[in-house]
């Protein structure tokens, strides 16, 4: 299992990188070449298998400027099983198809079952404001969705899915 973090506006990237390394699972932080990736990660963490750390290890992905650069290099590189931090509903149905598992920052473990529904939404809000209408944002991150999100994150990883 590797835990992709899909890092472009990410709040919580130090919460997951913690979780990681508290369950041994390796780490890539995926984000666009503008942002400095290796901040994320400490000096003293592992940068590839053969240094892991109880099989800990977190890397960098750089990726080109550009819209979906960061999802794309994430889903080519995932295999059943993994997870991926994404606040991106698209990218979370591409996860899906591909066998792994996708939690959003708040917390919210995207489901197989809902996320055509998910996806029809976000169609018909980007229709909306396409054609000049408003649509509400999301609410103020709050500290009770980092609490969900680090303990949804902690039940993906240890395989035994999320809490609700």
């Amino acid at each position: 299992m590797t835990l992709f973090i899909d890092a472009d506006a990410c709040p919580v990237t130090a919460d997951a990188l913690a979780c990681a390394r508290r369950r041994g699972v390796p780490v890539l932080v995926c984000g666009n070449s503008t942002q400095n990736l290796a901040r994320h990660i400490r000096a003293a963490d592992p940068r590839d298998a053969a240094h892991a750390k109880g099989g800990f290890w977190a890397d960098t992905l750089d990726v080109s400027v550009g819209a979906d650069s960061a999802d794309f290099a994430i889903v080519e590189r995932l295999r059943p099983g993994d997870v991926v931090v994404t606040q991106d509903i698209g990218l979370a149905g591409m996860v899906l198809g591909r066998g792994a598992a996708a939690i959003g920052v708040r917390g919210r473990v995207y489901d197989p079952v809902t996320i055509d529904f998910d996806l029809a939404i976000r169609h018909e809000e980007k229709k909306v404001r396409r054609n000049g209408g408003r649509t509400r944002g999301p609410a103020p991150f709050s500290e009770s969705d980092r609490g969900r999100f680090r303990e949804n994150l902690d039940r993906l990883l240890a395989g035994k899915g999320a809490s609700r």
